[in-house]
């Protein structure tokens, strides 16, 4: 049921400041894919950058406040798409204001069972709009008018989609081969075992038509960082987006993690992430893959390994001050500027 009658909202693009009769300059149509928090990272930096940013958000989570509302209701999970909404928030007091409200999580007083604890605002938000204009993509437009995001936000495909995978873990009669089903579940697997064949439910599940078009137009498009197997790989494993992502005449960033040792990635070495990227999708190639050189370990392998991509390695320090393994907005937003202009 549709309760807008009026136009589209249109989401505001700063006016570049410039005297009259000056060309404005035109920034790169950039795409960036992932999910979580490696999406928000590269969406902080890239909407300093270009009034002309797509975001591809994965649609695979089942836990939390997302995986409620996807199995009570039976909509897309709103998470990852609340979080790449809130990255693309300026950094003014309105910007502020709301990527907090879209972040705010409700926590019940101790010892009652609310039905509204641990949910994101933003979640019931998006969720909201989706039932009132029966459109996906809509929903998200007037999300992001609402917030002044400085992008577009669409999923990566129309309906809900599950990962599984399997893991090969040592028990004492040896070897055996566990099937873990689900994103939450998939994500901190790797505790247990090495992740292997990892697909996504249906199969042939039908790809975002606004996420295949701006692909399609795009300079640029960039894919990760992020938690590799649940958020990464995912886009390649969608078929009609991983044709596309082939196909397209933009150029193809992909950006690593801060680290390699995470809990679905235990004692994988960076070379091993391109080596899953290439198993899983041997089309796949790229112009670039950025890395901060504490997480490349030996350069000349790594740098061998990009280049069995079809790609060249850039290696610059994008990682946080604080020591933490996680990427700087500001020395994320220096590396992709320098990037788009060599290329």
């Amino acid at each position: 049921m549709a309760l807008f009658s009026g136009p589209l909202p249109l989401i505001p693009v700063p006016t570049a400041n410039r005297r009259d009769g000056e060309p404005v300059e035109k920034t790169p149509s950039v795409v960036a894919l992932g999910g979580g928090h490696g999406l928000s990272a590269s969406l902080s930096a890239l909407r300093l950058l270009t009034q002309d940013l797509t975001a591809v958000v994965t649609v695979a989570d089942d836990g939390g406040s997302s995986g409620r509302l996807r199995r009570e209701l039976g909509v897309l999970p709103p998470g990852d798409l609340r979080m790449a909404l809130a990255a693309l928030c300026d950094d003014t007091d309105w910007g502020r204001t709301w990527r907090d409200v879209m972040q705010h999580r409700f926590t019940s007083t101790e010892g009652v069972d609310g039905s509204l604890d641990n949910h994101a605002l933003g979640n019931l938000l998006i969720v909201t709009l989706w039932e009132l204009l029966g459109d996906p993509v809509a929903g998200l437009q007037w999300a992001g008018a609402l917030l002044g995001a400085r992008g577009k936000v669409v999923p990566m495909a129309s309906v809900p989609l599950t990962i599984e995978g399997d893991i090969l873990t040592e028990s004492g009669g040896g070897l055996r081969v566990k099937t873990i089903v689900g994103q939450a579940q998939l994500a901190v697997a790797a505790e247990g075992g090495n992740v292997s064949n990892v697909r996504l439910l249906p199969e042939a599940a039908p790809a975002c038509k606004d996420a295949l078009e701006a692909i399609e137009l795009a300079d640029w498009v960039i894919l990760g960082p992020g938690s590799w197997y649940t958020s990464v790989l995912p886009h390649l494993l969608l078929p009609e987006l991983r044709d596309a992502l082939c196909r397209t005449s933009a150029k193809r960033c992909l950006t690593m993690n801060m680290t390699n040792d995470t809990k679905e990635t235990q004692g994988m070495t960076a070379v091993d992430h391109l080596a899953v990227i290439k198993r899983y999708a041997p089309e796949f190639t790229v112009d670039v893959v950025l890395a901060d050189p504490a997480v490349v370990g030996d350069r000349a392998q790594f740098e061998a390994a990009v280049a069995g991509m079809g790609g060249r390695a850039v290696l610059g320090k994008v990682g946080s001050s604080t020591g933490k393994p996680v990427h700087d907005p500001l020395r994320l937003a220096t590396a992709y500027k320098d990037m788009f202009g060599e290329n």
